[in-house]
């Protein structure tokens, strides 16, 4: 595959940047006199750490589709959930119905909108987040008690029953020192504004795979952060492959040093597919360690994949060891990917930090390779799809659930015609 961005530092701890120091790039900005406050207005926002968040919807306008943010997302196919129509017109239909798999030390509740624990960390940075905030009546609290350890997974079954404009918010509490894993499947049709909140406690260890399965008409945007207290771990999979257009933006924050997040994600779109994933990683303690990996294949015309990941290392922190990869595959004629790593540092000491991207065909070294060994064409193609994706499906780290994406992923692979 070609790859159009590739950049790593690694020269060991405490690495000093060139033309950096410890505050971050010294750069000296000479602003004529006569500079207004509405050019500097301009500027807001340039950087990751600019970002508007609030829970207020009226300080997200209009969608138009000339933001950054968003010229990648069709609007005419989110129905509506950005309320286009202005902010009186909140998000009304009924949300999908959460189930949780029983377990000792897991608890469930559904609780008002005023609940003290919903939005705690978590505040809405994008006009659907807002509006899915403003509009949710009543919320999903799943809460795992402290040193609870657990082999078996929570299984939380998100299940849509309507096509009408909802909102959904759901809080997962994980109590400190607790080792689980989660698994959240998320299927049937649905047009849902969702967000989703993991609080990560000191020293737990959470394994959390969301898999995206809905029906062909779905629409799902959704935002999934997560805040890690001190030195928890956190892995967040995300495997996606069904609904007509989904869009996710997991988040995770960093509360406390020692901390860990591996963010990894899945996602195979078909004809007509829209499929849009936009990380962030803010590193904002000291000596945290982020890993990154997203793959994507598509095939068919129309099939149109989105992949965001911004890092932000920011100026108060040191020991930072950060690395976001995102490689797509195109399948066949008419499939587009957009793939933009964006790795922001505003320090000059950090362990090591980098960033990888790539879109592009099939790799013709790997082909002629298996080809020289008596594999028909064919065949080999499907192979190298099927190790391209195993890379992703190994690291989800729950037996049963990587058999399952396996098994989605061969009936894909399946159908592919070369």
């Amino acid at each position: 595959m070609a790859n159009t961005d590739a950049t790593t530092l690694e020269d060991g701890p405490d690495l000093l940047i060139p033309g950096m120091g410890e505050e971050g790039e010294n750069l000296v900005v000479k602003q004529a006199d006569e500079q207004t406050a509405e050019a500097e207005e301009q500027k807001f926002g340039t950087s990751r750490a600019d970002r508007k968040t609030s829970f207020d919807l009226a300080d997200f306008p209009v969608l138009t589709g000339e933001e950054e943010d968003w010229r990648f997302t069709p609007l005419h196919r989110l129905a509506g959930l950005h309320l286009p129509e202005g902010d009186d017109n909140l998000l009304t239909g009924p949300a999908p119905t959460v189930n949780v798999t029983e377990h000792e030390g897991v608890s469930l509740e559904t609780v008002a909108r005023d609940d003290k624990r919903l939005g705690s960390f978590m505040v809405p940075d994008d006009r659907t987040s807002a509006a899915a905030w403003a509009s949710f009546k009543e919320a999903t609290v799943v809460t795992i008690a402290d040193n609870v350890e657990l082999e078996e997974p929570i299984t939380i079954s998100v299940e849509g029953n309507s096509t009408e404009p909802a909102a959904q918010h759901i809080h997962v509490a994980i109590g400190a020192n607790s080792k689980v894993n989660l698994v959240i499947n998320q299927t049937g049709n649905a047009v849902v504004n969702q967000n989703m909140e993991f609080a990560v406690g000191q020293g737990a260890n959470a394994n959390v795979t969301s898999i995206q399965a809905w029906d062909d008409d779905a629409v799902h945007v959704g935002s999934q952060q997560a805040s890690l207290g001190k030195d928890s771990t956190f892995k967040h999979v995300v495997i996606t492959y069904g609904g007509s257009l989904v869009r996710l933006t997991p988040i995770t924050r960093f509360a406390g040093d020692g901390a860990t997040t591996n963010m990894y994600g899945l996602y195979f779109a078909d004809a007509g597919q829209h499929l849009e994933h936009r990380i962030f990683i803010d590193h904002s303690t000291d000596n945290c360690t982020s890993d990154a990996l997203y793959k994507g294949a598509l095939q068919g015309q129309g099939a149109r994949t989105v992949w965001v990941g911004d890092v932000l290392i920011r100026s108060n922190t040191q020991g930072t060891d950060s690395f976001e990869k995102n490689e797509n595959l195109l399948l066949s004629e008419g499939a587009q990917a957009d793939s933009i790593p964006n790795l922001e540092i505003e320090t000059g000491i950090i362990d090591s930090g980098g960033h990888a991207s790539s879109v592009g065909r099939f790799d013709e070294s790997q082909l002629f390779y298996l080809m020289a060994r008596g594999i028909p064409e064919p065949l080999a193609r499907k192979l190298i799809v099927r190790g391209f994706l195993n890379e992703v499906i190994q690291r989800i780290g729950i037996e049963d659930v990587e058999q399952s994406v396996t098994d989605v992923m061969e009936d894909e692979i399946a159908g592919l015609e070369f």
